[in-house]
Order: C-alpha cells, then sequence, then structure tokens
C-alpha cells in the first residue's frame, strides 16, 4: 500500500516524540525508547509487524559489527589511563607548559587532550582536582576555570570517535575514521577556544562559594604514573596509526608489502588495540588491577553499545520508508545542505539532553536524505557527521548530565551553570558550524 508523504512525516515526529518524551519525562532508558520509537514509526507507515522486527535486528547487528571493537577499545584506553595515573602526568606537564598566568587555557587544552579517549563526564570527574588546586594557587574564578577544562573536554567528545555520537554517526553514514578524526581535531579547536574564552569573559564576575579549600593539592611527585612521554604514547600512536593510513590513501588491493602494514595497522580497532597495549605496558604496580579495570570498560562500552545499536535499528527502520525519496519529491532540502544535519541533531540535543542519543538518532534521519540534500560524496559526509557533533554540542542545560557533573563536581550554582557553561556550548556549536560551512566551500 502507498504511503502519504504526511503519513510518513507525522510517522517520524511521533517516533521522534516518544523518544524525547519517555527519555526526558518518564527517564526511560535511551534502548527501550528507541525500540519502542521503531515501532511506531514503523506501524505507523504501515510495514508489517514481522518486517518491523527483522529491520531492527539487521539494524542492531550491522552498526554492532562495525563498532563493538571500537567502542571496547577506546573505552578501555580511558579508563586505563585513567587509573594508572596517566592522565594527571599529561595534565601536569600541559599544566607546566603553560605556566599559572594561563593556567585556564591550559586547562582547556588538557580537556582537550585528556578527552581524546576519555568521555567527557568522567574525564571532568578525573581532571577535577587538578582544576580545585589551580582555582586555590591563580585566585581564577570557580566559573571561568572549571568551564574552561568543560569546554576542552567537550569539544572532542562531541566531534571525534572513539567517542560513541561521533562513532556511530560514522558507522552509519560510512565515512573514513582516520580523516573523521583529522577533521574533527581541527574543528574541535576552535570550539574549546570559543568555550574557553567565553568562560573567561562570562565567569569572572561569578566567584562560585566552593569547599575546595578542604581539598588538598596534586602535586606531580604525589602521582605515580607513568614518564610523561610514555603517558600521551596510548592517545598520540593510534590517532597516527588511523592518519597514517587515510593519508597514504593505500587500496587494498595493494601488493606492496608496506602498504599492507599501513592497511593492517591504521585500521581502528588494530590502532586502538595497540593503544590498549601501550597503556597497559605503561601501567606502573598496579597489574594486579589490570583485570578489573578492563572488565569495567567492557561494562561501560556494553552500555553504550546497546543505545548505539538501537540507535541505528532505529535508522532501518526510517529507510524503509522510503523517506528521502517522499522528501526529494515534496521539499528541496538542497537549500539547507550541510545546515539540515546541524539543525536536526541541535533540536534533538535540545529536547532530550543527550549529546550521543542527539547523533545516533539525527544520523538515522540523515542517512536516507544524503542524495536529496546533496552530501553523497566522502567529503560531504565527513562534514554530514561533524555538522551533527556540532548541533550536539548546544544546548548543553539541565537535562545534560554533563552539565550536573560540572555543577556538583566544582559547587557551581544553577543560574552561573547557565549564564556561563549553557552558553559556552552554544557559542561553541555555532563556532563549529561556521567553520563546517567555511571548508564545505572548499572541499565540496
Amino acid at each position: 500500500m502507498q504511503v502519504s508523504f504526511l503519513q510518513t512525516i507525522i510517522s517520524l515526529f511521533a517516533g521522534v516524540a516518544v523518544i524525547i518524551l519517555l527519555t526526558v519525562r518518564w527517564k526511560l532508558h535511551p534502548f527501550f525508547a528507541l525500540l519502542i520509537a521503531c515501532f511506531i514509526t514503523g506501524l505507523g507507515v504501515q510495514l508489517h509487524f514481522e518486517e518491523i522486527l527483522k529491520l531492527i535486528k539487521n539494524g542492531f547487528g550491522d552498526i554492532l559489527s562495525k563498532l563493538t571493537l571500537i567502542i571496547v577499545l577506546g573505552t578501555s584506553i580511558g579508563i586505563l589511563l585513567e587509573k594508572n595515573g596517566a592522565t594527571h602526568v599529561m595534565a601536569n606537564y600541559i599544566l607546566k607548559l603553560a605556566g599559572v598566568k594561563r593556567s585556564s587555557l591550559a586547562l582547556a587544552i588538557t580537556g582537550f587532550v585528556v578527552g581524546l579517549p576519555i568521555f567527557c563526564d568522567s574525564g571532568y570527574i578525573v581532571l577535577n582536582g587538578i582544576n580545585h588546586s589551580l582555582i586555590k594557587r591563580t585566585g581564577y574564578a570557580v566559573a571561568q576555570m572549571s568551564i574552561s577544562l568543560a569546554s576542552g573536554l567537550y569539544a572532542v567528545h562531541c566531534l571525534i570517535p572513539p567517542h560513541p555520537g561521533a562513532s556511530a554517526a560514522a558507522g552509519t553514514i560510512g565515512v573514513d575514521f582516520g580523516k573523521l578524526i583529522l577533521f574533527g581535531i581541527l574543528i574541535a579547536i576552535p570550539a574549546m577556544l570559543v568555550g574557553h574564552y567565553w568562560a573567561l569573559y562570562a565567569g569572572k564576575e561569578r566567584q562560585v562559594k566552593t569547599i575546595i579549600e578542604k581539598e588538598s593539592e596534586i602535586k606531580e611527585e604525589e602521582i605515580n604514573g607513568p614518564g610523561t612521554a610514555l603517558a600521551f604514547l596510548p592517545v598520540i600512536i593510534p590517532i597516527i596509526l588511523m592518519a597514517f593510513k587515510s593519508i597514504a590513501g593505500f587500496e587494498k588491493e595493494s601488493q606492496n608489502i608496506f602498504s599492507k602494514i599501513i592497511i593492517i595497522a591504521g585500521d581502528p580497532a588494530i590502532a586502538l588495540a595497540v593503544g590498549v597495549l601501550i597503556a597497559i605496558l605503561i601501567t606502573k604496580n598496579r597489574r594486579k588491577e589490570l583485570p578489573g579495570h578492563l572488565s569495567s570498560a567492557v561494562e561501560k562500552a556494553g552500555a553504550i553499545l546497546v543505545i548505539i545499536g538501537s540507535g541505528a535499528a532505529f535508522g532501518a527502520v526510517l529507510s524503509a520508508t522510503n523517506i528521502g525519496a517522499h522528501f526529494s519529491e515534496t521539499v528541496n532540502l538542497r537549500y539547507f545542505g550541510i545546515f539540515f544535519p546541524f539543525l536536526l541533531s541541535t533540536i534533538l540535543k535540545t529536547a532530550q539532553g543527550s549529546s550521543t542519543v542527539a547523533i545516533i538518532t539525527a544520523s538515522s534521519i540523515v542517512l536516507p536524505l544524503l542524495p536529496v540534500l546533496g552530501l553523497e560524496s566522502d567529503n560531504a559526509k565527513i562534514l554530514t557527521v561533524l555538522s551533527m557533533g556540532a548541533g550536539s554540542m548546544m544546548v548543553s542545560h539541565t537535562n545534560d548530565a554533563y552539565f550536573w557533573v560540572i555543577s556538583k563536581f566544582s559547587n557551581i550554582d544553577i543560574r552561573t551553570m547557565l549564564r556561563v557553561h549553557s552558553l559556552a556550548s552554544l557559542w561553541m556549536g555555532l563556532t563549529t558550524m561556521l567553520v563546517i560551512y567555511i571548508l564545505s566551500l572548499f572541499i565540496l
């Protein structure tokens, strides 16, 4: 039976509304909310129950076959670096280079580097002791320092694999991870700087009362971590391997031994596995704790993967509705171009709070619309993923778990958080999208 454009759109909006309502109002886990949305949207366009179930299974299995190793290994690197003290070593090194006068910028850069393998909420908790120590030593306002740190972590979390949102979107849209990381790092730098400078401006009159006086300073000699060079290796080596493969541009059919080695070593799963191995090797006097840390990483990754899988299942159902064909016949989305994924993920992020869920849901909707939007080339797909990442930055407010992590761990009141952090996330997203648009003028 032919389904009308209006019926398809109503079914799509009903599915998205259900996701937002269930996750925000009733605090239901996104996995179940996305699965329910699959059936609501599918039944709305008159798909048979058995067909919807098949699409869910296929979508779930397809994305997990691409991302399971990447998410588990990336999560493992983050947890190992947190537990073996490498994150503190990296932070202290960056702070030493920058000096006390530029400590707020140093915190933003620290968040940026440490945040490459570590989720933003975990990274903030890990680095919060250093943040409080510097606040005591420098006299900067708590909001200035805390939001600078938060901005560095947030910029990479929304844009760069192996973070789950960017990884899921890359798997769904079909982009090269190495190229995405290279573009993502370049684009995340302006976002970090905008967040940092907004924190300096808006946070200077917001000296927040805090309990940091009761906390001890974290000194370098107290950290039983690896040496500085070793601490950076688990982060830098995987990025170099993936980037080198992408830049070299070797084909899989190449018979050259060197090219075959680069192709294998630059595979995201292999590159991240190398990072895990290095993180294990640099761990001092804590080898007995490694099994527990790795188990924790697998458990955390599993919770993320079920969300990614259910998001892909929702995407599979959307693809079966032929929504792209409906749009191409009714609305000229080509005028929106690269801005459509950005606006979509912005709405989803602001409404339901999770950057990861926003990117996953947006990528599922955008995939069948790529031809209509004129975003079918390899470079266009990379910018599409990054534009969804930019949208997923804004706006971080009271329905975002990261908002509360910053507020509670740095004892910042809600009014200050909304003025400094929420607006910082807005400027970061808009700046990122502006950079992506300018870049699109040259490479699309």
